[in-house]
């Protein structure tokens, strides 16, 4: 059964919502893949404004630099968000006024069979979304030990087989050594019930938890939420999606940190605790898709997105009465 992957970008009405976009403002997508969100964030930009489209794949920034060659004030950076201060202080740039991360396998990289990426097909287990370095996923298939295998795939993908698709990926590597997409589908397809084959394909947690482990999607994101909020300005706001419940729970845990929380007693007219703050989180529960792009597009259907806008704490103190 062959797949179709939207090229749609996830939830772009809420995030260019969530951006409230200036004219003439400096912006970032420090995910910038298929350039789907930053079409529409170019779109409503003066030619004084600007965006800085970061990506670890080569091929995603060139694919991007196609999809955007008619607009002049784009600056293209190969790295990865997590380095997004050293990044723009690269660049000369101090402060921004909005950034967006989508985090995750873009369509793109989906649609590149060749990567890896896809359960779908024939393709060597790559996975990384920087082809330059770092450990492929037929390394971590071939080299992880069987209690480690079983760990990531129910940590990073929270697959309920994880042991007994650990187990057989052992035994098969034991005879050769699993290269290839198709190879390790078969794997877990024998891995799992047929019975229990029903929701969706059955290597897709799979896939998803090596991914992740290949390219440390989880372990920097707090501090890259915390970082991304120290590069904005006065008023500026951080947009993030996310599509696993450990992607979202660190994103909430930084904002919500970042936030920070008077301890102070209701009936005190001015804070005296001194707590740090800086700004707010706009949306307290995350926002998903609606049932109509759900059913339209499958990848927005785990998409949750979370708002946090800059503000300085004496501002904030203003409002609290």
């Amino acid at each position: 059964m062959l797949i179709e992957f939207s090229h749609e970008p996830v939830m772009l009405k809420e995030c260019i919502e969530g951006l409230k976009i200036k004219a003439n403002g400096i912006y970032v997508d420090g995910t910038l893949g298929g350039a789907g969100h930053s079409s529409k964030i170019l779109e409503q930009l003066s030619i004084k404004g600007k965006l800085i489209g970061i990506d670890r794949d080569k091929e995603a920034l060139k694919a991007a630099a196609k999809r955007l060659e008619n607009y002049q004030n784009v600056i293209y950076i190969h790295g990865n968000h997590d380095h997004i201060q050293t990044i723009l202080q690269e660049q000369g740039i101090c402060e921004v006024d909005g950034i967006l991360l989508d985090l995750g396998v873009s369509s793109y990289q989906l649609d590149e069979r060749s990567r890896g990426f896809s359960y779908i097909g024939e393709a060597t287990l790559d996975m990384r979304m920087d082809t330059s370095k770092g450990i492929t996923a037929k390394e971590v298939v071939n080299t992880y030990s069987e209690e480690k295998l079983a760990e990531i795939l129910w940590q990073y993908g929270e697959e309920k087989y994880s042991k007994q698709i650990a187990k057989n990926i052992c035994k098969m590597r034991e005879k050769e050594p699993i290269e290839t997409t198709s190879q390790l589908v078969q794997i877990i397809q024998n891995s799992i019930p047929k019975a229990k084959q029903k929701d969706g394909h059955p290597a897709k947690r799979t896939f998803q938890a090596i991914r992740i482990e290949v390219n440390n999607e989880i372990e920097p994101l707090y501090q890259t939420i915390v970082k991304s909020i120290h590069c904005l300005k006065q008023n500026g706001r951080l947009v993030v999606i996310t599509f696993h419940s450990l992607e979202d729970r660190a994103v909430k845990n930084a904002m919500a940190d970042l936030a920070g929380k008077c301890t102070c007693p209701n009936d005190l007219p001015y804070c005296v605790c001194n707590y740090e703050s800086w700004g707010k989180v706009i949306n307290k529960k995350p926002i998903e898709a609606s049932q109509e792009e759900k059913q339209k597009n499958p990848r927005s259907k785990s998409a949750k997105v979370r708002i946090f806008e800059r503000c300085n704490k004496d501002i904030q103190e203003k409002n609290r009465f």
